[in-house]
C-alpha cells in the first residue's frame, strides 16, 4: 500500500500514520447530490483496475424511483467507469475501521467525461472559461439545521434540546451561546474537517431555531463542490453521534427561515492572477458589471437547479428573508445578488437565491454559466437597488414547474450544460413532480376533508 499512500493528499497521510486503509469508498455525486458507488478492502482498491457502475444511477429521483428518458438504450444499462480522483482523498474518520473515501470521475467506455455526471457537467462550464483565459473562483455558505430524529415524516419537524436541556429557539442571529448550545456537535465538526483536511472559515448561529451556518475559503469550484459534498455527511454524521438530526432541507420548519447556500463568486485573469472584476484604479470593470447582468438576464432558466425541490420554493417567498427577485445591490442582503463591501481586489457577487437542498456541481455550474453568457455578450445589468427589495415584484418561478418550463426555453444554457444532461435533469425534476402530487397532505385532510 506504501506506493498509493505516497499519491494521497497531505492531511489523509497525516491521519493514517503509517496505518493501512482497510476500507475504500468510491463515491460519484448523482443528480440529487446523494453519494453512490462501492466500498472495498483497501487492498481491493489498490489491485483495483476499472470500476463500473450502470448509467442508470443517474436516471433515479430523490425518492430511488427512475425517471422515463428518451437517451438511446437507456434502460440496457450499460456500464460506466468510474475511476479514482486521488486529489480527493479523504478520511471517514467517524467509523470504527481505518477508512479512506475518494471522489470518482465518470466516464464512458471510449474514455470520454460522461455528460450525465454532474461533476462533469460542472467541469464543461469551467472548460469554457479556461478557453478564455479565465478561472472562477466561488466560496459556498452553508446553512442547516439540527434538528430532533424525525422517524415519522408525518410529525412536524422541531428544534433539538441543546446542553442546557432547553429545546432551540429562533431569532438568535450570531448568538455565540447558540452555537454554543450546540457545541459537542459542533466540536465534532471541527474535528472530523481537520481529519480530513476541509477548512472551515467561520461557524455561526443563523435565524432559525437549531440553525447553524458554516462558511468555506475561496476556491476552485469542483474543489468547493467536492467539499460542500463532503461536509453534508460529515454534518450528518456528526450530529448522529448527539442523537440529532442535520438537515440540510430548503425550509424544514414552517414557522422558521430556510437555508440557502450563498455562492460568492469572482473571475481571475489565469496569467495574472488579479481579479478580472477589479481595474487598475480599483474601479469595477466591464467583465464585473458583465458577470452580474448575465446572472440578472439567465439565473431564472436556471432556478430549477438551485431550487431543486417543491419545499425549495417555500423558502423563496416574500418575507422569509430570502429573495424574492434578481435586483443587486450593494451590501443589501435583501437582494438575490449581492456585493460584499470587500477590498477592491476581493470584488465579488454573492448569489443569495441558491438554497442548501441544491446539489453544489449543479448550482455553481449553473450559476457560472450564467455569469459566463453575461460576460461574453456584454451585457449590462440594472441600476442597483438600495432599499429594500423585497418590497419590489416577485421575479422569481413560484414553483418547480414553473422553474422548470424556462429551463427547458433556455437554448443557450443547455449548450453550455450539455443537452443530453439537462434533458434527463428535466425528466427527473417531472418526475419527482408526480410523485409529490401523488400524496396527500395533511393540509388537505385538515381543510377539505369536512368542509368541501
Amino acid at each position: 500500500m506504501l506506493k498509493l499512500v505516497g499519491k494521497l493528499p497531505q492531511a489523509l497521510q497525516l491521519w493514517l500514520n503509517g496505518r493501512d486503509p482497510e476500507e475504500v469508498e468510491c463515491v460519484v455525486p448523482d443528480m440529487v447530490g446523494i453519494g453512490r458507488g462501492k466500498a472495498m478492502p483497501g487492498r481491493k482498491f489498490l489491485s483495483q483496475q476499472r470500476m463500473f457502475l450502470p448509467t442508470s444511477i443517474f436516471f433515479q429521483t430523490i425518492t430511488g424511483g427512475y425517471a422515463e428518458v428518451n437517451i438511446p438504450n437507456a434502460w440496457a444499462e450499460s456500464d460506466l467507469i468510474f475511476e479514482p480522483d486521488l486529489n480527493t482523498a479523504r478520511a471517514v474518520p467517524w467509523t470504527s475501521d481505518v477508512t479512506m473515501q475518494v471522489i470518482c470521475d465518470v466516464l464512458k467506455q471510449d474514455g470520454t467525461p460522461s455528460e450525465l455526471a454532474p461533476r462533469n457537467v460542472l467541469k464543461r462550464v469551467l472548460k469554457l472559461y479556461a478557453d478564455e483565459g479565465w478561472q472562477p473562483m466561488v466560496a459556498p455558505e452553508m446553512e442547516f439545521y439540527l434538528t430532533k430524529p424525525n422517524i415519522d415524516p408525518d410529525v412536524p419537524v422541531v428544534p433539538p434540546v441543546g446542553r442546557t436541556g432547553r429545546q432551540g429557539v429562533g431569532r438568535q442571529a450570531y448568538s455565540i451561546s447558540g452555537v454554543d448550545e450546540y457545541s459537542a456537535v459542533v466540536d465534532d465538526i471541527y474535528d472530523f474537517a481537520e481529519a480530513q483536511g476541509l477548512e472551515i472559515d467561520t461557524v455561526m448561529q443563523e435565524g432559525g431555531a437549531g440553525q447553524l451556518e458554516i462558511n468555506l475559503n475561496h476556491g476552485n469550484p469542483v474543489d468547493l463542490a467536492d467539499q460542500v459534498f463532503m461536509f453534508k455527511r460529515t454534518i450528518r454524521e456528526a450530529a448522529l453521534r448527539h442523537d440529532c438530526y442535520a438537515t440540510f432541507m430548503a425550509k424544514p420548519m414552517e414557522a422558521e427561515p430556510g437555508s440557502a447556500m450563498h455562492i460568492h463568486q469572482s473571475i481571475t485573469d489565469v496569467k495574472t492572477g488579479k481579479n478580472l472584476f477589479n481595474d487598475d484604479n480599483d474601479e469595477a470593470t466591464d467583465k464585473f458589471y458583465g458577470f452580474l447582468a448575465g446572472q440578472q438576464t439567465y439565473l431564472n432558466s436556471v432556478v430549477c437547479m438551485l431550487a431543486p425541490y417543491v419545499n425549495s420554493y417555500r423558502r423563496l417567498v416574500p418575507g422569509a428573508a430570502a429573495p424574492i427577485n434578481l435586483e443587486w445591490g450593494i451590501d443589501n442582503r435583501s437582494t438575490g445578488l449581492r456585493v460584499p463591501i470587500s477590498k477592491p481586489s476581493a470584488r465579488r457577487v454573492e448569489c443569495r437565491v441558491v438554497g442548501m437542498d441544491s446539489n453544489p456541481y449543479l448550482a455553481i455550474a449553473a450559476c457560472l454559466a450564467c455569469g459566463y453568457l453575461g460576460m461574453k455578450e456584454g451585457l449590462k445589468p440594472r441600476e442597483p437597488v438600495r432599499s429594500d427589495a423585497g418590497e419590489l415584484p416577485h421575479e422569481l418561478p413560484h414553483d418547480v414547474l414553473e422553474a422548470l418550463g424556462l429551463f427547458e426555453e433556455a437554448p443557450k444554457i443547455h449548450e453550455i450544460l450539455g443537452p443530453e444532461f439537462c434533458q434527463l435533469y428535466m425528466a427527473i425534476k417531472r418526475a419527482e413532480h408526480d410523485e409529490f402530487l401523488s400524496v396527500i397532505s395533511p393540509w388537505e385532510r385538515e381543510h377539505l376533508m369536512l368542509n368541501v
